[in-house]
């Protein structure tokens, strides 16, 4: 099989190497970069090309320029999510706005997630979360209409202890959840919801959460700019 090359302009490309350089640790946080005649030299192109390469990491977030000074990698951390587990906001930086309740018909996959017929409606939570005032992550957090009406699931208002402590009230405590994981295009809302930059892709988790005997009680869709996210999963090998 004839392998394709990289048909991305050079300044991608380059733009690709830095960030892969950064996310591992290579270029560490706070560190200065090269000067650009010498990233030129380096990458063997002009200095605009390493100017428009250093631009897009910019609006991502992985660099910050300095006047005077220089192009710095980012000092900030990337919000890590332990996928084998619902994420809290910590008291660093992290918070979710009010959540926008409806009463709606779902989604397909939600539907067939939450073992529904396709006449029947769900309450859905909308919310976003935020670090130090800037938007990381979209949910829309599902839960079915003749479960959730008339509980704090179904009120625009922020719960206490969250909805894992109304569905344990219900009797329906969290058993298990499963998380389905894909890499997209992000929508016009989404664009603009996380201020993303052109360009970037977005992380989607599909969660179902079931209580007692397999049943679902919960479906979220969690969606994240992917230039600020890192998933982490665990597993205990016995």
């Amino acid at each position: 099989m004839v392998k394709r090359g990289d048909g991305r302009p050079r300044h991608h490309q380059i733009a690709a190497e830095l960030r892969a350089q950064i996310m591992s640790g290579d270029l560490a946080p706070g560190q200065q970069l090269p000067i650009t005649q010498e990233l030129a030299s380096r990458f063997d192109v002009a200095g605009t090309t390493i100017q428009q390469a250093l631009t897009a990491l910019k609006e991502e977030g992985f660099l910050v320029g300095h006047r005077g000074k220089g192009v710095f990698v980012r000092e900030r951390e990337p919000l890590v999510v332990d996928v084998g587990a619902y994420f809290s906001p910590s008291p660093h930086g992290y918070s979710y706005g009010a959540p926008d309740v409806e009463e709606l018909r779902p989604p397909a996959n939600v539907v067939e997630a939450l073992d529904l017929e396709p006449s029947d409606t769900a309450f859905v939570r909308r919310r976003v979360l935020f670090h130090d005032g800037e938007p990381v992550e979209l949910s829309r957090s599902y839960y079915p209409a003749d479960l959730a009406r008339g509980t704090a699931l179904a009120s625009a208002r922020k719960i206490k202890g969250g909805a894992p402590r109304v569905l344990e009230e219900l009797g329906l405590p969290q058993r298990e959840f499963v998380d389905e994981v894909s890499v997209r295009v992000p929508t016009s809302e989404e664009m603009i919801e996380l201020d993303l930059p052109a360009g970037v892709p977005v992380v989607c988790q599909f969660r179902v959460v079931h209580a007692e005997n397999q049943r679902p009680v919960e479906v979220s869709v969690l969606v994240k700019g992917s230039h600020l996210c890192l998933l982490r999963y665990r597993q205990q090998i016995l």
